[in-house]
């Protein structure tokens, strides 16, 4: 009944709050960035001007979600023709039944209540205990001893301690805030040079810290894991991101963005730039769409020429499939919904996760998916293109392939939302375009993932090391840095001082240096 087909000027705001009222359905919070900004263009879904973006209510207007079955509005496939006969005896079918969405009763959320007085380290702490700390102090120590017993002493060294380690890191953690290319900016007496940071450590000193700097000083005889220098952190971390948030019951894989230093870009050759891109590793994540929250990491090495190394993982459908198993290893029997791109969504790893209560929303890609089991007919483009909002659906058992058409196909595969069930996608000048739910959920969820990389990923730390295991440990502590201010803003600290993810930054920065007089959160 909310299908009209002209609508009226009058019944725009009833139409839009309507869609505030599925989006709010989809679970997702409001914002959580503290900071205004332009929606990703990359979301092919919506229409996402700088001039239709008035606030964070106003940009969720675009994403809603209809819970409601709607039968008689699925669209019958253009151009109706039965499918191949190869197709129904592989069990795909054009009958389409109701399905009830995976049942989910976990409250998800931060763990702990923080008090209001708590602090930018109290909850950056969370993540990196002093325990932590201490051993990569314990770690670079051991190292320098080693590294002048087998090259000649230094006399310049002294044995670090915790207050340096933490000045140390607060240093590095400055650059994701200023944006300076080298950390040793701070020094400088130039433009990114920072006086007050300067006082609490010379630049001598932080260089001799940096040059011994090691989170694991030795190989293990057993170990042969490429990351085997940053492993420990990377678990105490993931250790950390588990005891202190419950996720909500949609989720994501994806690759994070992680933004390049801007003046850099501005003035670096084309071959300088390709050279600074080209990293050794590959980071991929798991991450609450209902609030940014990155639940877990998982880095994968270019280990040489292997079938497992990095170049082998572009493009390789089975290889992004072991990504995914690796990122939802501990999600099972929770009955999350999993969000994937095209080169992870495939027929065979969908119905391996839901044998273990994992289920899936995934966009396909007939060029980078893997589409091994799905029918033909519904991988090929009609001669004719049928008209917005239209749409296929094939169901096999629990699953729906799904061939929505808005500016050209967007294909589909999902066992988590009925294939019945209708939505919508709003769009401010052309209105409401139907579309079955899970095309409607997976563009709410993707775009609020756009959201935190547009808004997050400018606060990557910048300092750029050599090693790859630094460049990982890095890209680590500025996904922990993100999650705590995550964790801050659904606190009640929040509302004592209402810091930005800037000032967040830049007041963790002053507690590690011991610039701020903090007392313990109790």
């Amino acid at each position: 009944m909310a299908e009209g087909g002209g609508g009226a000027r009058r019944r725009a705001p009833a139409l839009l709050e309507a869609a505030r009222a599925r989006y709010e359905s989809l679970h997702i919070s409001d914002d959580v960035f503290g900071e205004s900004g332009p929606d990703s263009g990359g979301n092919p879904f919506y229409s996402t001007s700088a001039a239709s973006h008035s606030s964070s209510a106003a940009s969720s207007d675009d994403e809603p979600e209809r819970p409601g079955p709607s039968p008689g509005l699925v669209a019958p496939p253009p151009g109706a023709q039965e499918p191949e006969e190869d197709e129904a005896g592989a069990g795909w079918s054009t009958t389409l039944r109701d399905r009830p969405p995976p049942r989910f009763e976990d409250t998800g959320g931060p763990t702990r209540q923080m008090p209001p007085s708590a602090s930018a380290m109290d909850f950056f702490q969370l993540f990196v205990p002093d325990n932590v700390l201490k051993n990569m102090v314990v770690q670079t120590n051991m190292y320098a001893k080693k590294f002048q017993e087998r090259f000649g002493s230094d006399g310049a060294w002294a044995d670090v301690t915790l207050a340096e380690m933490k000045a140390f890191l607060g240093c590095v953690i400055s650059t994701s805030t200023s944006h300076c290319e080298s950390v040793l900016s701070i020094w400088s007496g130039g433009f990114y040079s920072n006086p007050s940071l300067a006082l609490v450590m010379s630049q001598a000193r932080f260089e001799k810290i940096l040059k011994y700097f090691h989170v694991v000083a030795f190989r293990s005889s057993q170990t042969t894991h490429g990351l085997y220098k940053v492993q420990p952190f990377l678990d105490s971390l993931q250790n950390g991101f588990d005891s202190a948030f419950r996720p909500s019951q949609t989720q994501v894989l994806h690759e994070p963005l992680i933004d390049e230093d801007p003046v850099f870009i501005a003035t670096c050759t084309e071959r300088e730039l390709r050279k600074r891109k080209k990293r050794k590793f590959s980071l991929w994540v798991r991450q609450c769409s209902s609030t940014g929250f990155i639940i877990q990491i998982y880095v994968h090495l270019k280990e040489g020429g292997g079938p497992d190394g990095l170049d082998a993982l572009k493009n390789k459908p089975q290889l992004h499939g072991m990504v995914a198993r690796s990122l939802c290893r501990n999600a099972a029997g929770r009955n999350y919904i999993i969000f994937t791109g095209p080169s992870i969504t495939s027929l065979t790893l969908f119905e391996e996760f839901e044998k273990q209560g994992i289920y899936c929303c995934g966009l396909l890609s007939p060029r980078k998916s893997d589409c091994t089991g799905l029918p033909p007919s519904m991988l090929s483009d009609p001669a004719s293109p049928p008209a917005r909002g239209q749409h296929q659906i094939r169901t096999k058992g629990s699953m729906s392939l799904i061939c929505w058409y808005n500016k050209g196909p967007f294909r589909f595969l999902t066992n988590a939302y009925s294939p019945v069930q209708q939505g919508a996608i709003i769009r401010r000048r052309a209105g409401q375009i139907p579309c079955p739910l899970a095309v409607e959920a997976f563009a709410a969820h993707l775009s609020y993932i756009c959201k935190y990389d547009d808004k997050y990923s400018k606060y990557f730390i910048s300092h750029k090391p050599n090693k790859t295991w630094q460049q990982v440990f890095w890209f680590a502590v500025s996904i922990a840095v993100n999650n705590a201010y995550i964790l801050y803003k659904m606190s009640d600290a929040y509302h004592v001082k209402r810091y930005s993810r800037a000032q967040f930054g830049d007041r963790l920065v002053r507690e590690l240096l011991g610039l701020e007089d903090t007392s313990p959160a109790h």
